[in-house]
């Protein structure tokens, strides 16, 4: 048996990024702010290709976009 977030096509990292921030919109107010801002995130990656490093980004931003375009393609 297949788990459900790996029959929709998520990395397991994905899941828990999803699961992590519905659990921190469903707290109360104060401990929503405390666990939101646990869950900020700065950090950058860059892509290499035949041993140069390509553009650095920032993962947050990254992240958004890739679920933009999953929503975009969900529809």
């Amino acid at each position: 048996m297949a788990f459900a977030w790996k029959a929709s096509g998520l990395t397991y990292n994905r899941y828990l990024a999803i699961t992590a921030r519905v659990v921190r919109r469903s707290l109360k107010e104060q401990p929503r702010l405390q666990a939101e801002r646990r869950g900020e995130m700065d950090l950058r990656f860059a892509k290499w290709t035949n041993g140069r490093q390509g553009e650095v980004k920032s993962l947050a931003s990254a992240n958004a976009a890739a679920m933009a375009e999953g929503a975009g393609q969900a529809q």
